[in-house]
């Protein structure tokens, strides 16, 4: 099913890691992919949300050329995925899958051997890769012994191996502790920072909202939403609540500073004013609050969450 790229795409494909191209995946009476476009850019984080069902896995498989697309077509770096070429391109590929099934009478050197034979990677790296997902202590322990954490970042050192250029992460962070997940993040900085191009999913929203360049919200097979965080807010239109804490006596004030702003509503709280407001009216917001000085006590900004963002256009 591979294609010649048009001569007008092939400048935006050199830019591209990923290329996406109206795919589908029926089975049967089931589109569990449903003409998905989508370009993901050399070098960035990109997150992939959705429902369970949503067709969130099967974009992946297809990716990583593990089932055929029913229509369409998908390009890594260029080559097509279903094309004779992809074997030498799937050796540039990571893939942490959402449960690792591990072979328990291994070490965690033994298991890191074993794939890097299976990838074609430098036994020589294993050792550092155990050592830089934490698991140098256990690198000889039986995986038996090996909690749900470990097995994960057991799992995710296996995906580094061979250096890829292109990372999918199936829900990388199950059974990792705080400590785990703020390194593992930190160490997907520093790949994408080095060209790595990064395609990661999860449950956990509040993960993702400050750590992918951008996302896509995928629902009964289709993408219905694309963007950084702040474009999908945009494009929702989601309100910023403003806490504004002031002393009981001050509170009318702000008040009547506020009323002639007709798309803003105030509530009064305990110890202030909480302020919605759309985005196009937060700096005259702020200008009008500015002015009540030493008055004002403490500001507070929220903006709507990715899990809001996601709700909004799910729903």
């Amino acid at each position: 099913m591979a294609s010649t790229i048009p001569a007008n795409n092939r400048s935006h494909t050199e830019d591209s890691a990923i290329e996406v191209r109206s795919v589908s995946k029926h089975y049967g009476a089931l589109h569990a992919v449903d003409g998905v476009d989508l370009t993901v850019k050399h070098g960035e984080i990109f997150g992939l949300i959705g429902h369970n069902g949503a067709g969130k896995s099967t974009l992946f498989k297809m990716m990583l050329g593990l089932t055929e697309p029913s229509a369409g077509e998908m390009l890594i770096n260029g080559t097509a995925v279903t094309g004779s070429d992809f074997r030498h391109t799937r050796r540039q590929l990571g893939y942490l899958p959402e449960n690792v099934v591990l072979y328990d009478n291994l070490s965690g050197i033994e298991t890191l051997k074993f794939f890097a034979k299976l990838k074609g990677a430098p036994i020589e790296q294993c050792a550092p890769m155990l050592e830089q997902v934490g698991l140098a202590h256990a690198l000889n322990r039986p995986l038996r012994e090996y909690s749900k954490g470990m097995r994960q970042r057991l799992g995710f050192a296996q995906a580094l191996l061979g250096k890829p250029r292109v990372l999918f992460l199936d829900e990388p962070t199950n059974g990792l502790d705080p400590q785990a997940i703020r390194d593992f993040y930190i160490t997907l900085h520093k790949l994408r920072d080095t060209g790595v191009t990064i395609i990661i999913t999860s449950h956990i929203l509040a993960e993702l909202q400050e750590r992918v360049d951008r996302l896509a919200i995928m629902s009964a097979g289709k993408i219905q939403a694309l963007g950084s965080v702040a474009q999908l807010r945009e494009q929702m239109h989601m309100p910023l609540v403003i806490t504004l804490r002031l002393a009981a006596n001050d509170i009318p004030l702000a008040q009547d500073a506020l009323s002639p702003l007709s798309s803003v509503s105030c509530t009064v709280t305990g110890d202030g004013l909480t302020v919605n407001c759309p985005r196009s009216s937060k700096m005259e917001v702020l200008s009008i609050v500015s002015r009540l000085g030493s008055k004002l006590i403490d500001l507070n900004i929220q903006e709507a969450s990715l899990e809001d963002v996601f709700f909004g256009f799910s729903n």
